[in-house]
């Protein structure tokens, strides 16, 4: 029975992993080509899709991209990073995607979705259960208090 508990235990700490560095590489790539390619990905990006003060706002957004994907990545301040992120896939969908949905129709929004609505629901899990036991809050021995 300890064997099955620890692998069992050893599993869900593997799969924390796992979703950290996806969530996390995907948001540290994006926020950094935001800077690569500004008028596809950045300020441009921004001025097409109608956010507000965009020369501004693409840079700021990549910051948080980059500097929050990165603490997924690491395991520090798992739950506290998951939240900025949150609000930027959040506008994004909106912005890029549920205008679209009368447009395009559903099936072809949910295609174009599939990663926003993918990184969305890996930032609700480690919302939910933070950074796992192999990460830096782990090794620090901290846990953001709820």
């Amino acid at each position: 029975m300890n064997q099955q508990r620890w692998h069992g235990t050893a599993r869900v700490t593997k799969a924390i992993v796992l979703i950290r560095i996806l969530v996390g590489w995907v948001f540290v790539s994006e926020g950094i080509q935001k800077f690569i390619f500004p008028d596809t990905l950045g300020v441009g990006r921004f001025v097409k899709i109608g956010i507000p003060w965009p020369q501004l706002m693409a840079p700021f957004v990549g910051v948080v991209e980059m500097v929050c994907g990165a603490l997924l990545l690491l395991g520090l301040a798992t739950e506290w990073a998951a939240v900025p992120l949150l609000a930027v896939i959040s506008v994004a969908l909106y912005s890029t995607k549920l205008v679209a949905l009368a447009r395009v129709g559903i099936w072809s929004t949910l295609h174009e979705a599939r990663t926003d609505l993918s990184m969305l629901l890996g930032l609700i899990f480690l919302v939910l259960v933070g950074g796992g036991s192999w990460s830096l809050d782990a090794w620090k021995g901290s846990r953001p208090r709820r």
